[in-house]
């Protein structure tokens, strides 16, 4: 199964509905804006107080945290903080994409 990549743009913590690498302006519903108008990478999640999400079988999310503003798992740091992190990871794998998934189908209600 192939998986369907979106825009990283954010604004106002809307996030942009257009596929990856799309040309033009960024769009959320009829809300429109440009690069230049749009929300800073480094999610406003980063530092707020977390906890260890509950597991799937295999592990996943690996004892990190789920961040309530971007949705991903983050990692805590010594203090029980989610980490400094940005509101998207250009690297997440489709196997990746496809256990966080999996957690939200079995854990989100």
């Amino acid at each position: 199964m192939s998986t369907v990549r979106f825009c990283r743009s954010r604004s106002n913590g809307r996030r942009c509905t257009r596929p990856l690498d799309h040309a033009g302006l960024h769009r959320h519903r009829s809300i429109m804006w440009t690069d230049a108008a749009a929300d800073p990478p480094r999610c406003t999640g980063s530092g707020t107080p977390g906890a260890p999400a509950a597991m799937l079988p295999d592990g996943f999310p690996d004892g990190r945290a789920l961040c309530s503003t971007c949705l991903r798992f983050v990692r805590l740091d010594d203090d029980g903080l989610l980490v400094e992190h940005d509101t998207s990871d250009p690297a997440e794998s489709d196997a990746d994409l496809a256990r966080r998934r999996t957690w939200f189908n079995t854990h989100a209600g």
